[in-house]
């Protein structure tokens, strides 16, 4: 006897819900109960829908990524421009509103260098997915190279900035840091 087929729009959904629930709650003590009782759901639904524990992880870890993503992403109307697209994800990720995303998003890296088999997908899309949205930024003419180089730079920097805000709320300090290493990018 097969089991009903999974509703795709109702897993995106739930899997929405259960992102958000735990960027409030964090991950550490992620388990079908609490989070089932959060969604107004039974376990049963969740099981279902994510087959187990560790899979319902892979789904929050790739929805996770994906939200975050957008912010390396610039409006298509704009020219390729690193300055640009850089004080973009600056303005994105330090919003107030997607601080508890990225506490979230610094535990998750944390926990991924500590088990680096768990989280191999995560660590091969971590630096890579930005690195590919800020390369692009600097234009199809641009040495692949220095690109590199360069959007390297601007990712190691905006999340030890981002790291440093979500650690000491000082948002005058650290966004006074932030606007003169985008202003360097100008030169």
């Amino acid at each position: 006897m097969a089991g009903r087929p999974v509703d795709h729009q109702r897993r995106a959904e739930l899997l929405d819900a259960v992102v958000d629930y735990t960027v409030e709650h964090g991950f550490a003590d992620l388990t079908w109960r609490p989070v089932a009782a959060a969604l107004g759901v039974s376990t049963n639904t969740l099981v279902h829908h994510f087959g187990t524990k560790e899979q319902m992880f892979e789904a929050i870890l790739g929805r996770l990524r994906a939200r975050i993503l957008v912010d390396t992403h610039e409006a298509p109307d704009r020219p390729p421009d690193l300055a640009t697209a850089a004080r973009a994800v600056w303005t994105r990720t330090s919003a107030p509103a997607r601080g508890a995303e990225f506490r979230l998003f610094f535990a998750v890296y944390g926990r991924a260098l500590q088990a680096p088999r768990q989280f191999a997908e995560f660590l091969e899309h971590v630096v890579a997915d930005w690195m590919n949205a800020l390369c692009a930024a600097q234009g199809p003419d641009a040495d692949q190279e220095t690109a590199r180089r360069r959007a390297t730079l601007v990712i190691a920097t905006l999340r030890g900035l981002l790291l440093d805000l979500l650690a000491t709320g000082d948002r005058d300090r650290v966004d006074d840091a932030a606007e003169a290493f985008l202003a360097s990018l100008d030169n």
